[in-house]
């Protein structure tokens, strides 16, 4: 399977302008499971790539036969010191186990690869406990299940530049990633508030996922395009009740076709990438060893695409007599509008790096996003900020950032505020937006081991939506304060 290669400049080296899917877990993904160790591989606990090292020789020699095991544990605490309903502290959890398949070893099919994941959540959410927030503050909090995640096949062709994978797939491993934002604990600076909240479920992202079939392709060195299809649905439940926890939903078995399709594109160019040393995606290694030569200038990755979905959505403001939601005669049921649609773009962007084989440099990132508005809870969201690699002498491992997330309710949501107000006489706050800063520092103690405290502020939760335990007023600002740690077995 296709291995992330190392770290550069802040960022991590593509080995193509897409991003192939090794990810934090914590981040609405999964690391690629690591390849069998070679005899030369470090033993000492502290220099091996994972805890439990080559497990008394059962990875190499299940590497023989091209099989390699992945485990990740997540376990984190946040609490708010200040704002949401109440005042407190939880505990969440992630376990994730994956098993890789590399069909050339295990029986001469060249490109080929199988991948199976499932997930352990465990532990409370403090973002529904207590913050009511849009954004949730870490990206593991979901509901307390044992499930299937992946599920897929993937074959590579002419020498890695074109590639299929076919079968049970969460989306925001390849799709709408950004490296920077990867960094920050908020779910939305993983998968986007904007699909988080407009598609079904949240869309086939952690902690769910949907059949469908995902095409790469590298007309060039530089530039990637991704084409995918994919069940939009995979609770399969209607638009104003898609709970994850539905029926075979909660243990991620229920592979749904019956709803519509979420089709997605995307375009990735990157520039002043290793001039030597990077190997395709799914092409053999080389022969001999080569010498990575440092790009030319800073390096860079921008990306453009979109989605649509074909399935029914409902009307935010009116019902289905083109009355308003919030007028006393309505009869309840909103319009239903046929499809959705959200484009995006994403940069990447070392600006300054000292030394160009040294491990410090600043890079900074962003992600924009839009929808339609009278079918949507946000119509926008941005997602940027700015990462330190090895911010002290001597951890070059690690890196300090600062973020920020907005999302914008959308105009139709918050005209409907006004029309309740209208009606009732009521002084009901109007939803406008919610937004958050986060100060967060990843130390990496060793290769398998790594601590992050994480800080956030959060403005106008909810967008602004009352207390419900304090009837008259909104939900004050938030101050939550964690810390993640993740430890590789």
């Amino acid at each position: 399977m296709a291995q992330a290669p190392a770290p550069i400049d802040g960022q991590p080296i593509p080995t193509t302008p897409a991003v192939t899917g090794s990810r934090v877990p914590g981040q609405t993904g999964v690391a690629t499971p690591p390849p069998a160790p070679s005899a030369e591989a470090p033993t000492g606990i502290w220099q091996r790539p994972n805890l439990l090292g080559n497990m008394g020789g059962l990875r190499s020699v299940l590497g023989r036969y091209g099989i390699a095991l992945g485990l990740n544990e997540t376990d984190e605490v946040f609490g708010n010191a200040t704002g949401g309903t109440r005042r407190g502290t939880d505990y969440d959890g992630l376990t994730v186990l994956s098993v890789g398949l590399d069909t050339s070893s295990a029986f001469g099919w060249a490109g080929g690869s199988f991948n199976l994941s499932a997930l352990q959540i465990h532990g409370r959410n403090l973002s529904s406990d207590n913050l009511y927030t849009l954004q949730s503050a870490t990206g593991i909090e979901a509901y307390r299940s044992t499930r299937l995640w992946e599920a897929w096949f993937q074959q590579t062709f002419m020498g890695g530049k074109l590639d299929l994978k076919l079968g049970q797939q969460s989306v925001d491993l390849e799709f709408i990633t950004s490296q920077g934002s990867s960094l920050f604990t908020n779910t939305v600076m993983g998968w986007p508030a904007l699909p988080s909240l407009d598609l079904y479920a949240g869309g086939p992202a952690y902690p769910l996922s949907s059949l469908g079939i995902r095409l790469r392709a590298q007309p060039a060195d530089n530039v990637a395009l991704l084409l995918g299809v994919f069940d939009d649905n995979a609770p399969g439940g209607p638009i104003d009740d898609d709970s994850q926890l539905r029926g075979a939903a909660q243990s991620g078995t229920r592979f749904n076709t019956g709803t519509g399709a979420l089709l997605i594109a995307e375009v990735q160019y990157a520039f002043n990438l290793p001039s030597a040393g990077v190997p395709q995606t799914g092409a053999p290694p080389p022969a001999e060893p080569v010498t990575q030569l440092p790009p030319p200038g800073l390096p860079g990755v921008y990306k453009l695409g979109a989605y649509v979905d074909t399935g029914d959505y409902l009307d935010q403001r009116f019902d289905e007599d083109g009355l308003s939601l919030g007028d006393p005669a309505s009869v309840g049921r909103p319009h239903r509008r046929s499809g959705n649609f959200g484009i995006y773009g994403v940069m990447d962007q070392t600006i300054w790096r000292p030394d160009p084989q040294g491990a410090r440099a600043v890079g900074i990132f962003a992600r924009l996003m839009g929808g339609p508005g009278d079918r949507n809870l946000a119509d926008f969201t941005l997602n940027t900020g700015i990462t330190l690699k090895s911010p002290l002498h001597g951890r070059d491992n690690d890196t300090v950032g600062l973020g920020y997330g907005l999302v914008r309710i959308s105009h139709a949501v918050s005209a409907l505020d006004q029309d309740r107000i209208a009606a009732s006489g009521l002084a009901l706050p109007i939803r406008s937006s919610e937004s958050f800063i986060e100060l967060t520092y990843q130390a990496q103690i060793v290769a398998w081991w790594s601590m992050q405290p994480d800080l956030q502020y959060v403005f106008t939760p909810g967008g602004g939506i009352a207390d419900p335990l304090r009837p008259g007023r909104r939900i004050s600002n938030e101050l939550v304060v964690g810390a993640r740690t993740i430890v590789t077995f």
